[in-house]
């Protein structure tokens, strides 16, 4: 009998239903789990799931009986997939289920800040309306989507659903060319003019040691045009301190943050200091999150779990085992 052991049950919608492998098992759920927890949870276990709790070299030392981690999510960096290899354990990741919840994620916060629906909901919930004494009143500028230049950082699956939607809105999209980087072709507009020419930046790519801190003051004064910041990738892409100053030097029109550096963030972040302004948006990390889009990741973990003790492992990540 194999035991499955879920780490973090809570980082899935308590409605999203997790079915039982097909196979003879034991499976436990804890809802949260602290980094010290994890080699006892997880002794005598063969599978182990989770999402955002750490598996480190020192923890899987200590679980001969291990042979497969699936990781809730398609980011891995949780697990030291390195000594996974080295120990023979695979990984497993969730590919492809996002395609449509953070796109539109992403256009919820384009479109509340560009018309200023949040500014316009705390004057009217101030009693602005009353004190108008008019049908209509005009706190905060409203711009129209169609014409303006979206700039995409990310070419995948996600970007390029962006611009799909983008292009339905009549909006023009531009995926930049990788800071840094040049000779990519004309699909791409170079980092530096997607900078100055674009009405909205989104971010889709990866967290690696070459994007960590891809925008930061410099890349804030090149903002000509007053640019909205949409961010729904992985926190540390953008220098937090530095987008507070471009935000109150004026370098930049909004912010719509799905993403923090540290999760979640403390108060005193620079985030958190400026969460309240009717221009910045921030959600706690649920661009990811819809009912359809978590029920597809969690029928693709169970699948994961079953074609690996079948002999047909899938989505298995690369350099793990």
């Amino acid at each position: 009998m194999h035991r499955i052991v879920f780490l973090d049950r809570a980082t899935l919608a308590p409605q999203i239903r997790l079915r039982r492998p097909s196979f003879e098992h034991r499976l436990v759920e804890h809802a949260r789990t602290h980094p010290d927890e994890v080699a006892e949870r997880l002794s005598g276990a063969s599978i182990a799931i989770t999402n955002k709790v750490p598996i480190t070299a020192e923890t899987l030392a200590r679980l001969p009986d291990l042979k497969l981690i699936a990781v809730a999510a398609t980011g891995t960096d949780c697990v030291d997939r390195r000594a996974c290899q080295e120990r023979g354990i695979a990984v497993a990741n969730i590919r492809g289920y996002a395609v449509n919840t953070v796109p539109e994620h992403t256009f919820a916060l384009i479109l509340a800040l560009r018309r200023s629906l949040v500014g316009f909901r705390q004057d009217v919930l101030a009693g602005a309306w009353q004190q108008a004494g008019q049908f209509c009143f005009f706190n905060h500028p409203i711009r129209d989507l169609r014409g303006a230049r979206i700039g995409i950082v990310g070419e995948g699956v996600l970007g390029q659903r962006v611009a799909a939607i983008a292009a339905a809105f009549g909006m023009v999209p531009l995926f930049a060319a990788h800071k840094g980087a040049s000779g990519l072709g004309p699909l791409y507009t170079p980092w530096e003019e997607m900078l100055e020419t674009s009405d909205v930046i989104t971010l889709h790519c990866p967290l690696t040691p070459e994007t960590r801190g891809m925008i930061g003051l410099p890349e804030f004064r090149r903002m000509s045009r007053r640019p909205l910041l949409i961010y729904t990738a992985r926190g540390g892409l953008v220098v937090e301190e530095d987008l507070v100053t471009a935000l109150e030097e004026g370098l930049i029109g909004g912010v719509g943050f799905d993403v923090t550096e540290v999760e979640p963030p403390d108060p005193s972040s620079p985030l958190m200091r400026i969460a309240g302004r009717s221009n910045v948006i921030v959600t706690p990390h649920v661009a990811w999150a819809s009912d359809e889009a978590q029920q597809m990741l969690a029928d693709q973990l169970i699948d994961n779990i079953e074609n690996f003790l079948a002999g047909k492992p899938s989505n298995l990540v690369h350099g793990s085992y």
